[in-house]
């Protein structure tokens, strides 16, 4: 009977071991090396900052929600295991997390890399929903390009 116990007992201790709590709650940002996946920029300002983290409790950053929305049609997004990652978004007013499914999204807004996409934890008048914001951002529907020439980043040819 001893032995059965202590069997029982190894075999308990050795699944708990196995198991692993997975936790999606949003992380803080560490602003001295934490990094945006898609463009490689510092984040600089978590009223803009997205963050995501997948079921292996690995976090990526976005410094503007267009990163995210970028990030999310790249191949890497499914190897991240995406479709079953939480992501969360900053509130431009008050910098707290929101789940970005849930918050509401307003258009002209100047942010870190230009798309022009401000969260809000409270719905507002003109306030688009995520999807409707996705849909924006991949129809081009952003301040991207006046972003980049005001930055010099983007170059026409002045012919």
């Amino acid at each position: 009977m001893k032995n059965y116990t202590l069997l029982l007992a190894a075999l308990w201790l050795i699944a708990s071991a196995c198991t692993r709590t997975v936790d999606q709650s949003p992380r803080e940002i560490n602003f001295d090396r934490d990094i945006c996946v898609n463009c490689l920029m510092g984040l600089a300002d978590q009223k803009f900052s997205a963050q995501s983290i997948n079921q292996r409790n690995e976090v990526i950053w976005y410094d503007d929600l267009g990163c995210l929305v970028e990030y999310m049609n790249s191949p890497d997004w499914a190897k991240y295991g995406g479709d079953e990652a939480v992501s969360y978004i900053g509130d431009a007013e008050t910098g707290g997390w929101i789940r970005v499914e849930e918050a509401w999204y307003i258009y002209g807004i100047d942010t870190p890399m230009g798309y022009g996409y401000a969260a809000y934890k409270d719905f507002r008048e003109d306030a688009f929903d995520f999807e409707t914001t996705v849909e924006r951002i991949e129809d081009g529907i952003t301040m991207r390009e006046d972003f980049l020439k005001k930055k010099k980043m983007l170059h026409h040819d002045m012919n």
